[in-house]
C-alpha cells in the first residue's frame, strides 16, 4: 500500500481541491495575468467559501476573457449587465464593479512599476515569507504586511481587496508559504 502524502487539513478535501492545494496554492507567481485572476476570484470570494469560488473558476475565465485586465478595463455597462446575468459567477453588482474598477488600478500599477508581480513582490523586497506554521490554526487571517499592502492599494483605487482578501492572495500567489510544516508541499513552494 503506497503511502499518502501529507497535506495541509484544508487540501484533503474534494478532488478539485486537493489538485488546487497541490500544483498551484502557495506557489510563486510572477505572471501578471495569473496576479489578475487571484485578485478577481479573492474579491469574489469576500463572504464566500473558496470552494464556490474554485468551482466557478472557468466560468469567470471565460466570463472575463481569460482574466486579461486591458480587456476587463474598457468593460462597460452592457458588460456589466452581462456579467450580471451570468448564472456561472457570482452576480454580485458590487464585486464585479470592483472587478472592473481593479483592472483599471492595475494597469496603473503596470505603468508605474513596470509589472503589477514588481509591485507587488516588493513589499518583502522579492522574498517568499515562510511562515512555519505547525498547524493550520497557527495561520492567521491577515498581518500588517497585508495591512500595509491593502491600505496601499486602497489609497491606489482597489475595492473589495482589504486586509484578509490581501492576505489570502498572498498565500494563494506564494509570497507566503503557509502550507503547514508537515504538508509535502510546504519545502516544494519554498524558493
Amino acid at each position: 500500500m503506497a503511502k499518502q502524502k501529507k497535506r495541509c487539513d484544508w487540501g484533503e478535501g474534494p478532488d478539485f481541491y486537493r489538485e488546487y492545494h497541490d500544483t498551484e496554492w502557495g506557489v510563486p507567481v510572477y505572471d501578471d495575468r495569473k496576479q489578475f485572476e487571484f485578485l478577481v476570484l479573492e474579491s469574489a470570494q469576500a463572504g464566500l467559501s473558496w470552494s464556490t469560488i474554485l468551482k466557478k473558476r472557468e466560468n469567470y475565465r471565460k466570463a472575463y476573457n481569460g482574466f486579461d485586465p486591458v480587456k476587463v478595463a474598457k468593460y462597460g455597462e452592457k458588460k456589466k449587465e452581462e456579467l450580471l446575468a451570468n448564472s456561472g459567477i457570482i452576480r454580485n453588482r458590487l464585486k464585479i464593479e470592483a472587478s472592473i474598477n481593479n483592472a483599471k488600478c492595475f494597469l496603473e500599477i503596470q505603468k508605474e512599476f513596470g509589472s503589477f508581480s514588481d509591485y507587488i513582490w516588493s513589499f518583502t523586497k522579492g522574498k517568499q515569507i515562510n511562515g512555519k506554521r505547525k498547524t493550520q490554526a497557527r495561520i492567521p487571517p491577515r498581518t500588517e504586511l497585508s495591512d500595509c499592502v491593502s491600505a496601499d492599494m486602497k489609497k491606489r483605487g482597489f475595492k473589495f481587496l482589504g486586509s484578509i482578501i490581501m492576505y489570502s492572495h498572498m498565500q494563494a500567489v506564494g509570497i507566503v508559504n503557509d502550507h503547514v510544516t508537515a504538508c509535502f508541499r510546504y519545502r516544494e513552494v519554498m524558493r
